[in-house]
């Protein structure tokens, strides 16, 4: 398959074409934007409104109907009959494709990892999985912390499950990386890009980190997760 090329008027004129359900010319999307799983304030103090809005119906908007154009546009017929998943991982060498297909993807994952009056620690199987394969909760923690603080520039702090080896791993993606294409399921994610909570603590990523852990991270749809990982599966519905 031959690289898409296109310019930046094309892009946004592409983009201006399509609609929430399909094309204008009346063919359909390949990829709609989820709605929330929770309402825009209801992460609030932690995330803002404006904040959650503002990634949600901007950001997040952008990749899905780039991806959708970006597809439409292609002579790869085959491409609208991919999922996300199918595209993340035998498309990487399609930069402008595969970025905005796996940026959709991971924010549409990322929604699903936060909840109101979230926090704590894990319970149950992933409990038991992040002692055996990391020695404890705050071990687990602190990597992914470290993951989440030391991705340069924008990125991803990743809890996943390694295929190959059978354990949880933790890693980091620059730009719109997704470990799928490692042989890694993906078990919880950080957002680390900007957007996501410079309009809450500027320059202050450790602060938007810790708060994730203590009062947003929904263990309890990373537990579902990892009890689907080694099918290759997860359980959020993106």
């Amino acid at each position: 398959m031959k690289p898409l090329k296109y310019s930046l008027f094309a892009i946004i004129s592409a983009c201006a074409s399509s609609t929430a359900s399909g094309y204008r010319d009346g063919s359909p999307a390949p990829f709609k934007l989820p709605d929330l799983p929770y309402e825009y304030d209801a992460l609030e103090p932690i995330i803002s409104q404006k904040t959650l809005t503002t990634h949600h119906t901007k950001h997040h908007a952008k990749y899905v109907n780039t991806a959708n154009q970006l597809i439409l546009r292609s002579e790869d017929a085959t491409l609208k009959t991919l999922s996300q998943e199918e595209i993340i991982k035998n498309h990487k060498d399609n930069p402008g494709l595969f970025n905005n297909v796996a940026q959709g993807w991971n924010h549409s994952f990322y929604w699903h990892c936060m909840k109101p009056g979230g926090g704590g620690e894990p319970l149950g199987m992933l409990a038991d999985a992040i002692t055996k394969d990391f020695g404890s909760y705050e071990y687990m923690r602190n990597e992914m912390e470290t993951a989440a603080l030391t991705a340069f520039g924008s990125g991803w702090a990743w809890l996943g499950y390694d295929t190959k080896k059978g354990k949880l791993v933790v890693t980091k993606t620059t730009g719109a990386g997704n470990p799928m294409t490692d042989g890694i399921v993906p078990v919880l994610t950080i957002d680390v890009w900007e957007h996501a909570y410079y309009l809450d603590y500027q320059e202050k990523r450790a602060a938007y980190v810790k708060a994730f852990f203590d009062k947003l991270v929904d263990w309890e749809k990373a537990e579902l997760n990892f009890g689907l990982a080694p099918m290759g599966s997860v359980a959020a519905e993106l």
